[in-house]
C-alpha cells in the first residue's frame, strides 16, 4: 500500500481543508437551521473544480489519487456533512459516466460536472427497492425511436437541484440484475415530477427527493450499453463507500476535535474534566477506533488507485468507518453532558448527521455480506 501524495494533491488538500474552514463551515449551523441546500459551499467548491476531483484530467478533473480525493471528502465533511454528501452524490453520477458511458457521452457530460457547471444526481433506489436493485420496478421501453421511463425513485440526494441525473431502470423485467440498464436525463425534462425535500434527521443541507417518472428520452440517453446498468451501478457503489468512509472520517474527527477542546477546558470541581480517568480513558477508546477507521479508509483508496478489485476493502473501510463515526459522535456528546445536547454547540448535528452513514450506500448489515462474501469466495 503506498499513502504517498505528491505536492499537487497535497496542494489540493490544502486548498480543500482553507475552504472548508473559512467557507463551509460558517454556513454549515444556517443548512441546518433553515433546511436549504448547501447552494453557496457547492459553489465554491465548483469554483476551485472540486467538483471533478473523482475524474481524470482529460475530462476536466484533477486527476488525483483516491487518497488524496478521500482527505478532501474528509475536510469538507468535518466542516459541514451536508455539502460533503451533495458533493459525493455528484461523484455517483459523475462515476457512473465514467465507468458505464461511451467516450462521446464522457466527452460531453463530464467537463461541464467537473467545472461544476453541472450538478449531478444518481438515482438507483426506489421505495420497494433498496438494498436490492434488482427488485426495481422503474421501466424502461423502446418507444418512437427513443425510451418511455416510468415509475419512481425514491431518497434521490441532489435531485432537484442536479442539471442531469443518471437515472437506473429495468430495460428486461424477466432479465433479473442483467436487465437494468441507466439513462442520462437532463435537467428541464418533461415528465417527471419531485416530491418537497424529505424532513430528515440529519443532513439537512444535502436535500433529497423522491421522483415520480413518465417521460421520453432520446436513444442517446441510454448510457453505455443496455444491460450494463447493474454492474456499472455496483461498481460505481463500491467507489462510493471509500467516499462515504471518508466523510465519516470526517465527522468523527470533527467531534475528535470539540471533545479535546471541551475537556480541557471545562472545569469540575477544581480539576479540568480532562484531569479524571475515565476522560482519558474514553478519549483513547475514540482515538483508536478513529485511526483503526482512518487505516481502513487509506487502504480502501490506496487500493482503489492499484486498478485491482477493491469490494472487500471499500466494504470494510465504509462499515467500519460508519459506525466508528456513531461511536465516537455519540461519546463527543457524551462528554459534553447537557451542552452537547444543545444545538449552540455542534455536537448533537454531529450525532444527526453520523446516523445515516450507517445507511445509505448500503447499510452496515449489506456490508457484512459483501465482506463475508469476499472472504468465501476467497477461500475457494
Amino acid at each position: 500500500m503506498n499513502f504517498q501524495m505528491d505536492e499537487t494533491e497535497q496542494a489540493v488538500i490544502e486548498s480543500a481543508e482553507q475552504v472548508a474552514r473559512e467557507v463551509i463551515r460558517p454556513l454549515a449551523q444556517h443548512y441546518d437551521e433553515s433546511e436549504s441546500f448547501c447552494a453557496d459551499s457547492i459553489k465554491a467548491l465548483g469554483d476551485l473544480g472540486f467538483m471533478g476531483i473523482n475524474l481524470p484530467q482529460a475530462y476536466g478533473g484533477l486527476g488525483i489519487g483516491s487518497l488524496a480525493m478521500s482527505c478532501v471528502v474528509e475536510a469538507v465533511a468535518g466542516a459541514c456533512a451536508s455539502t460533503a454528501s451533495a458533493l459525493t452524490a455528484h461523484f455517483l453520477a459523475t462515476d457512473s459516466i465514467l465507468l458505464g458511458g461511451t467516450e462521446a457521452q464522457k466527452q460531453e457530460w463530464l467537463p461541464r460536472a467537473a467545472s461544476g457547471e453541472w450538478l449531478g444526481a444518481f438515482a438507483l433506489t426506489e421505495p420497494a427497492a433498496g438494498s436490492n436493485p434488482a427488485d426495481m420496478r422503474c421501466r424502461g421501453v423502446r418507444e418512437d425511436g427513443g425510451w418511455r421511463l416510468r415509475g419512481n425513485k425514491h431518497y434521490i440526494t441532489n435531485a432537484k437541484e442536479a442539471g442531469f441525473i443518471v437515472l437506473y431502470a429495468k430495460t428486461d423485467a424477466d432479465a433479473g440484475h442483467k436487465g437494468i440498464s441507466a439513462f442520462l436525463i437532463p435537467q428541464g425534462t418533461h415528465g417527471i415530477t419531485f416530491s418537497s425535500p424529505e424532513k430528515t434527521m440529519g443532513l439537512r443541507g444535502s436535500t433529497i427527493y423522491e421522483l415520480a417518472l413518465d417521460c421520453w428520452l432520446a436513444d442517446s440517453a441510454l448510457l453505455g450499453v443496455e444491460g450494463e446498468g447493474f454492474n456499472t451501478a455496483m461498481a460505481v457503489l463500491d467507489r462510493g463507500r471509500v467516499e462515504v468512509a471518508a466523510m465519516s472520517l470526517g465527522i468523527a474527527s470533527a467531534a475528535m476535535r470539540c471533545s479535546l477542546e471541551w475537556v480541557r477546558e471545562r472545569q469540575i470541581g477544581t480539576k479540568p474534566l480532562a484531569a479524571y480517568q475515565g476522560t482519558q480513558w474514553r478519549l483513547a477508546e475514540m482515538h483508536a477506533q478513529l485511526e483503526c477507521a482512518r487505516m481502513l479508509t487509506w487502504k480502501a483508496a490506496a487500493r482503489r488507485d492499484s486498478g485491482q478489485r477493491f469490494s472487500l476493502e471499500s466494504a470494510t473501510a465504509k462499515l467500519v468507518a460508519s459506525e466508528c463515526a456513531g461511536f465516537i459522535t455519540d461519546a463527543a456528546l457524551q462528554l459534553h453532558g447537557g451542552y452537547g445536547y444543545i444545538r449552540d454547540l455542534p455536537l448533537e448535528r454531529f450525532v444527526r448527521d453520523a446516523r445515516i452513514l450507517r445507511i445509505f450506500e448500503g447499510t452496515s448489515e449489506i456490508q457484512k455480506m459483501i465482506i463475508s462474501r469476499g472472504l468465501l469466495d476467497g477461500v475457494k
